[in-house]
């Protein structure tokens, strides 16, 4: 890596084909999405999303590159003014040398987010009685990521009249589709 300089008195790095760059860039490769929470969707009305760093293990965070996670149970509490991942489990990655050097796959883990975003959600869970899910799991810039939704449960009912109203909306967009080749 050289280090160019474009400005007088000011050093810049610079890749190797002279182009600015950072010292230490972060492939693309690893701004990926590692799980998502496909149920959500149709089992939660979702109100509002977020983003939020997680609080991980290096162990942790190897298995999360080799994807081995399970996001589909898993939701939020507030505990001490702190967001707490709870029912997320992460497999023990293979090469962490056993359970002693590993972590534990289904420890609560924190969520990283601004003191004001944390008491907006609690103060809306608790007085409308909305839960804090994920969304989706992912690395963006080298970090593991989470989007988290407030969301209200569906009962049986709700899910039955949104499959219709998807059902009847994809018929009226087959139904234009078939007038428009005419």
């Amino acid at each position: 890596m050289r280090v160019s300089s474009g400005t007088p008195g000011r050093l810049t790095p610079t890749t190797a084909h002279g182009v600015a760059g950072t010292l230490n860039p972060v492939s693309d490769a690893s701004d990926r999405v590692v799980a998502s929470n496909r149920r959500a969707r149709r089992n939660y009305d979702l109100l509002d999303t977020w983003e939020a760093g997680l609080v991980l293990k290096g162990s942790e965070v190897k298995s999360l590159r080799e994807s081995k996670v399970q996001i589909s149970e898993a939701f939020a509490r507030e505990e001490s003014g702190e967001l707490w991942l709870l029912g997320l489990h992460i497999a023990p990655y293979a090469m962490s040398g056993g359970e002693a050097m590993g972590h534990d796959p289904d420890r609560p883990r924190k969520l990283l987010l601004h003191r004001r975003e944390i008491h907006r959600i609690t103060d809306r869970m608790q007085r409308e009685g909305l839960t804090l899910i994920p969304l989706s799991l992912y690395f963006s810039g080298g970090r593991a990521k989470v989007e988290v939704a407030l969301a209200r449960g569906r009962d049986v009912h709700d899910k039955r009249q949104a499959l219709a109203r998807r059902e009847a909306d994809r018929e009226a967009e087959r139904a234009m589709a078939r007038r428009r080749r005419r």
